[in-house]
């Protein structure tokens, strides 16, 4: 039984909530958005357009929704957890059928004013609905096989159709957030090992397929995993990026060549700087220092939502306040790992600083949601 439903819910109503408010996660998420919003005019060579304006108006209209969904009380997300990960599924099969495909990849629907990516959706959707599964579940069953079955199939099914798109990066995240919940609210450890065991084999099988009829992953996919294994190998084609990554990573040294003057992404020798690789770029305009300061802000961020999720007595609230701040960890860890060729480049782009719509939108209603679980805790 949630705490709410225990009668002792004496969270703030009214205007009085916005002294509830999170205020310095605000500030921090702020503070991050401003370093975006500076380096996609850099990488625009001094320009607002085409990618800091757009993104700046998005930015502002995702803050209102995150206070929005902030002042709504948590319970009401609780209940639409269900539905949010229905539409989620439906859009999946909506894209699957007629996406927008793009750099080799079916993911987007045009919306006109924007292209809406499901799978970033399903991020959030997919905890939601595993904290609602675990709130629901009494907690002398969460271990026992039967119901570990269940989250595993609310998780498998968007895991396998975002990795059908393809979107690795994107599934790979969704699996590794359904995992943290699972975790958090109290799953066997033994499954965890079965998982790693099984995961070994999956990837020993994957690489076995290729060249195969029944090849798991796609050929640019392979040719990734070899990049990274020896960028090397093929340093102007499917190396090309990794290793322009690490020139410009390099080149900023402890404080960088200066606002707007890295030549990797002035002289367009970075590909995708506005958006996977943009990190790079920040790396080499301000170098070691500017770099560490970002990962400082991210740490920060991180601090703060666990330090939230910890201190909330409502177990919903807890798991989604920590399943979000897991992805959100995920999202940055494994965007600057992929640009400094610490795993295989996979497509995922840097929270709040990469350009990007739905990304962003996506990334700020989730701390809208765990702003809504702070400000109506238990008290």
């Amino acid at each position: 039984m949630s705490y709410y439903d225990s009668g002792y819910d004496k969270s703030p109503t009214g205007l009085s909530k916005i002294f509830y408010v999170h205020w310095p996660l605000f500030l921090l998420v702020l503070a991050v958005s401003a370093t975006g919003f500076m380096m996609l005019y850099s990488v625009a060579d001094g320009s607002l357009d085409p990618w800091a304006r757009a993104q700046m108006i998005r930015f502002a209209g995702g803050v209102v929704g995150m206070f929005i969904i902030a002042f709504i009380h948590i319970r009401f997300w609780r209940r639409m957890a269900p539905i949010a990960y229905l539409g989620s599924l439906i859009l999946l099969v909506v894209v699957h059928f007629f996406g927008e495909t793009g750099m080799g990849a079916q993911r987007w629907i045009d919306l006109g004013f924007m292209q809406l990516q499901p799978s970033e959706v399903m991020k959030v959707s997919l905890i939601l609905a595993l904290a609602m599964y675990y709130d629901w579940l009494e907690p002398e069953k969460i271990s026992r096989p039967l119901w570990v079955v269940i989250p595993l199939v609310i998780t498998l099914v968007p895991v396998v159709m975002v990795l059908q798109q393809p979107d690795l990066g994107t599934s790979i995240l969704l699996a590794l957030g359904a995992g943290v919940v699972m975790f958090l609210a109290g799953v066997s450890l033994w499954y965890f090992a079965t998982a790693l065991a099984l995961g070994g084999g999956l990837i020993t099988v994957v690489m076995i397929s290729r060249g195969e009829s029944w090849q798991i992953l796609k050929d640019y996919q392979y040719r990734r995993i070899e990049t990274f294994l020896n960028p090397a190998l093929d340093p102007l084609g499917s190396g090309y990026h990794i290793t322009q990554s690490k020139i410009a990573l390099g080149s900023g040294g402890l404080s960088g060549r200066g606002f707007m003057q890295g030549t990797q992404s002035r002289l367009n020798f970075l590909p995708e700087k506005h958006t996977d690789f943009i990190f790079t770029t920040l790396a080499e305009e301000f170098g070691f220092i500017g770099s560490f300061s970002l990962l400082l802000v991210y740490t920060a961020i991180i601090g703060f939502i666990v330090a939230s999720a910890i201190n909330n007595r409502d177990r919903f609230a807890a798991l989604v306040t920590g399943g979000l701040g897991a992805v959100f960890f995920f999202f940055f860890a494994v965007n600057m790992a992929m640009v400094m060729g610490l795993v295989p480049v996979v497509g995922v782009p840097l929270p709040l600083v990469s350009y990007g719509g739905t990304a962003m939108l996506v990334l700020l209603g989730a701390i809208g949601l765990i702003q809504s679980a702070h400000i109506h805790r238990p008290r």
